[in-house]
């Protein structure tokens, strides 16, 4: 009996453990259920939105760039796309065989279509052809029934209505690479372009925007059931340029087939009205993407259409940098007004002979003189006297010899030698021969087209030190431009100089003069050489710029003002190869600064272009 009751005792204590243990286990479950649905109830409902809900960021118009008179010289177009949906046909060979007859594709075209078809599901759209004009959605509208599966998708691609003119300055936006993806989701989106160069690159988070969002319902398979919601994203901001398209449309045309550059500034702000470099290449088809051909045409091009002369072309400056040597002397006491040297058509500095451009000389000549007649004797002994280390600290005053810094990229500092360079460069003491040759703006001296307006605008605006500018400059920010100090008197002297090479008989840009009701120009003509000129050469004769190859002709530059008796405008012009300073350079000046002084809204002046 007492057997009985122990088993008894055993059963009813291990029911009750069991019992206790179930009744825990169901404590537990009901609290996990409680802690899933009760605690982390917002947590799983986001979880399960997500598989359910897909949101997709929507891209923003990108802003318009306008010019200084409101013209767009950057916008955006529609932009029609032929897609291809898998599922919606019923066999994608034919159906692209069909679109084929209405519109070709290359094969490399269609060797991307069938990847895309293979490594994305049936139900997503690919892309067949886009930036398709009216008249072929149209015609691919017409034959929709022999086309099951394409549809037409609507978006915006940018378009540059200047084409090649503005290529350089504007630039161009392209698809992001994986070295522009950063912290912003947007640059992810398939499709979404970003600005590459020139303003498009400087300005890209303003003109970008903020993107939108849309919220789809899908199935298990990611397939669209239904929109949610859309909330349309922020455009991108509209830019106001300094620059005057119809003044850069006529600087660049003017070029032609030639190769160089051409800047425009206000010499009062510094703002740019024209930039140029050329030749150029066509933006919308960076845009749309080049084919193998197009680029290939660009990259092997002996005039360089991809780069931008304006600001990466690195150039002897030549005589356009006699100013420079005539004002630092000036300052310095070397010379004055009515000082006077003797140019005998060639100098001596020990047993090396330096020849001015004109063998019999230019007799006795003061610093207004030789800057009309640009007279190399004249600047090669102001150069001996003067010595380097003060031309290089006046041509720093004046823009040379380091970047502007206007934002690009690309923009290249040039060079201002002296001592402590030459001996750091080439361990070796600067020589006074290099001295000579630096007074006529050659030798070491290398500065870009931007650099010498720079230095145009500060030598006729009364010294004051502006810097160049993309946007408009405000009377405040005008009013704190810093004045360098040198002497006013002693820029009047230059401008005299400069203002008698363009109108006074005998100045070398004499022949491309302009009046306009009255108003005229001043400037300095430059031939830089690009080899140099033999002994042999000098006595037999020196080949004609025609005669030789393309890549040996001088340099052919330009700078100048308007009008002369009240600076408003600088320019500057470099043609690479195009021989000589006042045959080439000078006469496409003075086209531009007699456009810029007609266009001038605050001029009231009869049209006289005829």
């Amino acid at each position: 009996m007492n057997r009985d009751n122990d088993k008894g005792k055993v059963l009813i204590r291990r029911s009750l453990i069991m019992a206790f243990g179930k009744f825990f286990l169901l404590m537990v479950i009901i609290g996990r259920l409680y802690y899933l649905q009760v605690y982390q109830a917002d947590r799983y409902k986001t979880l399960a939105d997500e598989n359910r809900i897909s949101t997709r960021l929507l891209i923003p118009p990108r802003g318009i760039i306008y010019d200084r008179n409101g013209e767009m010289i950057a916008r955006n177009e529609q932009n029609f796309q032929a897609l291809i949906v898998a599922e919606q046909t019923p066999n994608v060979q034919e159906t692209l065989d069909a679109f084929k007859k209405i519109m070709p594709l290359s094969e490399a075209e269609e060797e991307r279509i069938k990847k895309e078809l293979k490594r994305k599901r049936s139900f997503v759209p690919i892309k067949i052809r886009d930036n398709l004009s009216w008249e072929e959605v149209s015609k691919i509208q017409l034959h929709a029934p022999d086309l099951p599966g394409i549809v037409i998708d609507e978006g915006l691609t940018r378009y540059y209505p200047y084409g090649e003119s503005m290529a350089h300055v504007l630039g161009y936006v392209s698809s992001v690479s994986e070295k522009d993806v950063k912290d912003d989701p947007l640059l992810e989106v398939p499709g979404f372009k970003i600005g590459k160069s020139g303003i498009e690159k400087l300005f890209e988070k303003d003109l970008r925007g903020e993107s939108g969002n849309l919220r789809l319902e899908v199935n298990a398979y990611g397939r669209i059931m239904k929109e949610i919601e859309k909330i349309d994203g922020i455009p991108g901001k509209d830019i106001e340029l300094t620059l005057d398209a119809r003044l850069q449309k006529k600087a660049y045309d003017l070029f032609g087939e030639e190769s160089g550059a051409a800047v425009v500034l206000d010499v009062h702000t510094g703002e740019i009205l024209t930039f140029v470099s050329a030749p150029s290449f066509d933006p919308n088809l960076m845009t749309k993407g080049l084919n193998n051909e197009q680029w290939q045409a660009l990259v092997s091009n002996e005039r360089n259409p991809l780069s931008d002369k304006a600001i990466s072309g690195l150039y002897s400056p030549g005589s356009t940098f006699k100013m420079v040597v005539a004002l630092a002397a000036l300052e310095a006491g070397i010379i004055k007004p009515d000082t006077r040297s003797f140019c005998a058509g060639k100098m001596f500095l020990g047993n090396h002979a330096f020849h001015c451009w004109k063998k019999v000389g230019h007799g006795y000549i003061n610093v207004v003189e030789a800057l009309q007649h640009s007279c190399d004797i004249f600047f090669y002994e102001t150069a001996q006297k003067l010595g380097i280390e003060k031309i290089a600290a006046m041509a720093r005053r004046f823009g040379l010899g380091s970047r502007v810094g206007i934002g690009f990229d690309n923009e290249k500092a040039g060079l201002i030698p002296d001592k402590e360079w030459k001996l750091k460069r080439f361990g070796e003491p600067w020589q006074m021969g290099e001295s000579l040759i630096s007074g006529i703006g050659q030798g070491y001296i290398l500065t870009t087209p931007l650099q010498l307006v720079t230095m145009m605008a500060r030598l006729v605006n009364g010294g004051y030190e502006v810097r160049p500018t993309f946007i408009k400059v405000s009377e405040q920010e005008r009013s704190q431009i810093k004045k360098i100090n040198v002497s006013r008197e002693n820029l009047e002297l230059l401008k005299e100089g400069m203002f008698n090479v363009v109108n006074k008989p005998g100045g070398t840009a004499y022949w491309s003069q302009f009046n306009y009701n009255g108003q005229r120009m001043g400037g300095k003509t430059g031939t830089t050489q690009v080899r140099r000129i033999t002994m042999k050469e000098r006595q037999t004769g020196i080949l004609k710029e025609e005669e030789l190859p393309w890549r040996l002709r001088n340099h052919a530059l330009f700078v100048g003002y308007a009008p002369a008796d009240n600076p408003k405008y600088a320019v500057v012009v470099i043609v690479e190869h195009g021989g000589g300073g006042s045959s080439v350079a000078a006469p496409m000046a003075s086209k531009i600064l007699k456009e810029a002084v007609m266009l001038d809204p605050t001029k009231e002046a009869v049209d006289s272009r005829q």
